[in-house]
């Protein structure tokens, strides 16, 4: 038997040739302990936790999907390109989350789309001064590259202005070899590092900066896929919704007032051109 370090949500380890393997809890897939596990069967392993009572659900719902659902993985441990929830549908990018509105069974999913830029936004707590941006910097590329395995040329960059944090992990197709983790799965981790809730097995972040603790208020993801997302205006929020409405409005107002000045304006032009051409007549006569 051998501990899993970098998954806490397996059963049946075995040492296999000086490597830890064990099988993800929900799915049974052979997970390899050296490096990270997919998030689709991180996700679908929560989930299975949180049915069986053994675990509560998080109490945050993810920024960026519609909450934690029971996904489809391929072997490989990524996500089906289409996802359901009984017999509604949706299309997923890479990193699982939601790039369609939500249709019926029949909704297909030609490809599996992938991100290729995950922006991580991190708000900490109030402060009086500043935190040392190079200090910072260098204390996320150092967790990512180590923690998180990820090759340092992904990491597209660290900027902090207080006190938001932006983190851009930037990793096309083409870029990525086999041997490389997924920018999906490391955003995963580190955003569960953050929230107190790590997949590590015992291994807790303690995000320190020039040995000062940093205590997150958010954490907020964002995905931008190599094709952009089809959502119809349905998806939009309500508040987005009556803004584009009142932007609509105000510029139909904006031309009908155009419309008016530009007819007053002419008739005042039509009676100071009528009122020349009298006084024309008056001298000449």
């Amino acid at each position: 038997a051998c501990i899993c370090e970098k998954n806490k949500r397996v059963t049946n380890c075995r040492l296999l040739n000086g490597v830890c393997w064990c099988d993800s809890v929900g799915s049974g897939v052979s997970v390899n302990c050296d490096t990270l596990t997919s998030k689709c069967l991180l996700m679908k392993a929560e989930v299975t936790g949180s049915k069986s009572g053994r675990r509560e659900k998080p109490k945050d719902a993810f920024e960026d999907t519609d909450g934690l659902y029971d996904p489809e993985c391929e072997n490989t441990g990524v996500f089906k390109a289409k996802q359901c929830n009984g017999t509604t549908c949706w299309c997923v990018n890479t990193a699982g989350v939601r790039r369609t509105d939500k249709h019926d069974a029949d909704l297909k999913c030609n490809q599996l789309v992938r991100t290729t830029w995950i922006i991580i936004e991190m708000k900490h707590a109030e402060r009086n001064a500043p935190l040392n941006t190079e200090s910072l910097k260098k204390f996320f590329k150092e967790t990512i590259t180590n923690r998180y395995m990820l090759d340092g040329r992904y990491i597209s960059s660290v900027l902090y202005e207080k006190p938001y944090i932006t983190i851009d992990l930037k990793q096309n197709s083409s870029e990525k070899s086999s041997g490389d983790v997924d920018i999906a799965d490391v955003a995963y981790y580190f955003e569960k590092d953050v929230k107190g809730d790590s997949l590590f097995h015992n291994n807790r972040l303690n995000v320190s900066i020039d040995n000062e603790m940093l205590h997150f208020e958010k954490t907020v993801v964002y995905y931008v896929d190599e094709i952009a997302p089809e959502f119809s205006m349905k998806f939009l929020t309500p508040g987005l919704v009556a803004v584009i409405v009142v932007v609509i409005v105000a510029i139909v107002a904006g031309i009908v007032v155009l419309v008016l000045t530009r007819r007053r304006k002419g008739k005042y032009v039509k009676a100071e051109v009528k009122e020349m051409n009298e006084m024309h007549r008056g001298l000449n006569a």
